[in-house]
């Protein structure tokens, strides 16, 4: 029993063949079958991918902003600088009250300046809002256009 464990693990690089290691019979088949079958897999995953995705320029908005004919894709400073500014929390201020900027999610404080938009009466930080619509010329929540002429308090 001895001699046949010491036989059984003594192995030389020179005593490996590849007798072993022979595909036989329909081994070669099923190997080649299952290769298809991987890449066809793969190769339809990756096409619902791509038929499935949405194009590159519908994000962050600009496919919205786009599809509205005629408007510019964003306001210039004199446009932006003429929309009315109040203070939020304030009594009767006749604009919509939130309690915060849809932009960037940071709450009112009482006394805080807030940009409204005339048209949606939405309220924005001054800043957030400004540096929206230098791109695009909507609301940033409802998506109301804003035109040149409308930007006036």
């Amino acid at each position: 029993m001895a001699s046949q464990d010491s036989q059984m693990f003594h192995w030389h690089y020179t005593e490996l063949d590849d007798r072993n290691f022979q595909v036989r019979g329909h081994t070669l088949f099923y190997v080649v079958v299952l290769f298809a079958v991987v890449l066809l897999a793969a190769l339809f995953f990756l096409y619902a991918r791509r038929v499935c995705s949405p194009p590159p320029e519908a994000s962050h908005g600009a496919a919205v902003d786009a599809a509205v004919p005629g408007l510019p894709l964003g306001l210039d400073a004199g446009a932006i600088d003429k929309l009315p500014i109040v203070l939020h929390g304030g009594a009767a201020t006749g604009v919509e009250e939130a309690g915060e900027c849809s932009i960037c999610l940071g709450a009112f404080e009482d006394g805080e300046k807030v940009k409204v938009l005339p048209k949606c009466g939405h309220c924005y930080h001054s800043a957030c809002v400004d540096q929206w619509l230098v791109t695009r010329s909507v609301c940033p929540l409802c998506r109301a256009p804003l035109r040149v002429d409308s930007a006036g308090p």
